[in-house]
């Protein structure tokens, strides 16, 4: 974490994966509400992203909990309402799984009460899936709320248009991503909102476009097509995301961050990182693996602004 904050990492996503192969999927991790405790206990100015799924939890006390970290954390706080896919994950630890499109519509009365509480006045909500009487956050959080949120179905973007400040997407080449973000845009513009759009990717960088090419066809050489059969079966309960579409570099790793094809060398890498920003991407999901990325591509990124 210091070392992120040295790199002036603006945000840091801690995930809910409470169960995971490793394999197929990502692997477990921690506890998300934990992690965020600590890594605000441990940083000074990265923004701390935590993923909750409506039906593991009740928005009342999220957002205290919420509220807390804020304090706490000077301000840094936002939450990511994962609707969720890995239906598995349900039953495991007993939250209700409810139909996909019917998890949006609980995810939105989610958020809908903690923009509420957020307000400072006493919230009282009645819906279909979450209830409160009086509601109130004492202390007050700090600062504004802000919500991201991932998916990319009918019923996601609906959600987002109506709810959520950015949405979460899936790696993908930029003609993809483009027309993600214009549908999503829509959706906003008619509900008089607008959206912002993080990307996922994962570099790959070398000193050649060629030497690059090179290491992405070992790693595709490699690929487990078993193993893929059963990242698709595990990924079913996701409409809209993970859709076959041939390209070897989605099977990579589990949410497609090679098929964002950062890839290349330096120059190539930040031409292709500006050309998403023109196609709408406000902000890049990295993983920073890969050092001649961290060392050359990404000062050039943050002196853009």
């Amino acid at each position: 974490m210091a070392e992120a904050e040295a790199l002036g990492i603006d945000h840091l996503l801690v995930a809910q994966r409470w169960w995971g192969t490793g394999e197929e999927i990502e692997g477990s991790t921690y506890d998300c509400l934990a992690m965020t405790a600590y890594y605000a206990a441990i940083t000074r100015r990265i923004n701390l992203i935590t993923a909750v799924h409506p039906g593991f939890f009740l928005p009342g006390p999220i957002a205290k909990w919420g509220a807390t970290i804020d304090r706490v954390s000077g301000g840094r706080w936002s939450i990511n309402v994962t609707s969720g896919w890995h239906e598995e994950e349900f039953a495991m630890y007993g939250a209700e799984l409810v139909p996909h499109d019917e998890r949006y519509a609980r995810s939105a009365e989610f958020i809908q009460v903690l923009r509420a509480a957020w307000t400072g006045e006493p919230v009282s909500f009645a819906g279909r899936y979450y209830t409160v009487r009086g509601l109130r956050l004492e202390p007050r959080p700090l600062a504004p709320l802000t919500i991201f949120q991932g998916g990319q179905s009918p019923a996601a973007l609906q959600m987002a248009a109506s709810h959520s400040d950015w949405m979460f997407l899936n790696g993908g080449p930029i003609e993809k991503i483009g027309a993600i973000i214009a549908e999503a845009r829509a959706f906003a513009a008619a509900a008089g909102r607008t959206l912002r759009f993080a990307l996922y990717a994962i570099p790959l960088c070398r000193e050649s476009d060629a030497e690059a090419e090179d290491a992405i066809g070992a790693l595709t050489a490699r690929i487990d097509r078993e193993r893929v059969a059963r990242r698709r079966a595990r990924v079913g309960g996701a409409h809209g995301m993970w859709k076959e579409s041939g390209d070897p570099l989605t099977m990579l790793d589990s949410n497609e961050g090679f098929a964002s094809r950062l890839i290349g060398s330096p120059r190539t890498v930040f031409e292709r990182m500006m050309a998403f920003h023109e196609a709408g991407v406000d902000m890049f999901h990295l993983s920073l693996g890969d050092q001649l990325f961290v060392r050359e591509v990404l000062p050039r990124i943050q002196a853009h602004g």
